[in-house]
């Protein structure tokens, strides 16, 4: 019997490479926004853009006057979350963004805005 394909690889070490590939393929960061970003949208706004894009994971205000967000997806698609969250909605002032990579756990199902 000619097995093709798996003549190469070992199902366990297949499912690894599979694995492997789309965990490199996805991103996870949490961001802490910091200027005059409550208020003006920001947490309505970031929601739309998220689910736009294909980004999953939460945004809220903290009460310090911050936002914070976690957002995992494609490579691309959190690198696009990233730069909108620079810039925000058309009446907050974005003056940092601070982004800590993380992991991505696949632990959520759409992006949603938090209290």
């Amino acid at each position: 019997m000619n097995r093709g394909f798996w003549n190469c690889y070992s199902k366990k070490d297949y499912g690894e490479r599979i694995k492997m590939t789309v965990e490199t393929n996805q991103r996870r960061v949490h961001l802490i926004i910091r200027g005059k970003v409550q208020g003006v949208g920001f947490r309505h706004s970031a929601s739309m853009i998220a689910n736009h894009i294909g980004v999953l994971g939460w945004v809220k205000n903290l009460a310090d006057g911050s936002v914070e967000s976690v957002a995992e997806g494609s490579q691309a698609a959190v690198e696009n979350y990233l730069r909108w969250c620079h810039l925000g909605p058309q009446f907050s002032q974005v003056s940092e963004v601070q982004v800590t990579e993380e992991e991505p756990t696949g632990e959520f199902d759409d992006f949603q805005s938090r209290r």
